[in-house]
């Protein structure tokens, strides 16, 4: 069992782990040991997720969310097998702490008339610095 918050809590059933061999350099450790950690989290079927944690969590996830709701982290980072299980589970547990906090609700304003005349004035003096990096002709 997994506590994320006080009142989120994963249990085991929900995690699945798979082991296969990592990528890139490491010499022959690389070719014999499946150190490499795919974890694999029911996300859509877990009792404990509130449901807008759910869908801020596939809005965070993107390409690691599967079509039948599984949130998929993958760890290679480190030689060791333990080291990237307990590196998958704290990217599991980063996201959904990340998926709990509720964003900011933006209040729309309008721009100002001040500044509406400074963005102007600015573009007009940039066409003119511009303009004179042109061709000199003779008059």
């Amino acid at each position: 069992m997994i506590q994320i918050t006080d009142t989120i809590t994963l249990e085991d059933w929900e995690i699945t782990e798979s082991f296969h061999r990592s990528s890139g350099p490491g010499g022959q450790n690389v070719n014999k040991v499946s150190t490499a950690v795919e974890l694999r989290f029911e996300a859509a079927r877990s009792p404990n997720l509130p449901p807008y944690v759910k869908n801020r969590l596939r809005t965070l996830a993107g390409r690691k969310w599967t079509k039948d709701g599984a949130l998929i982290i993958t760890a290679e980072k480190h030689r060791s097998q333990a080291m990237n299980r307990e590196l998958a589970v704290s990217k599991l547990v980063e996201l959904i702490k990340k998926a709990t906090e509720r964003p900011k609700y933006r209040v729309k304003t309008r721009p100002t008339l001040a500044s509406k005349r400074r963005r102007l004035e600015g573009k007009k003096q940039r066409a003119q610095v511009k303009s004179l990096r042109g061709k000199v002709t003779d008059d």
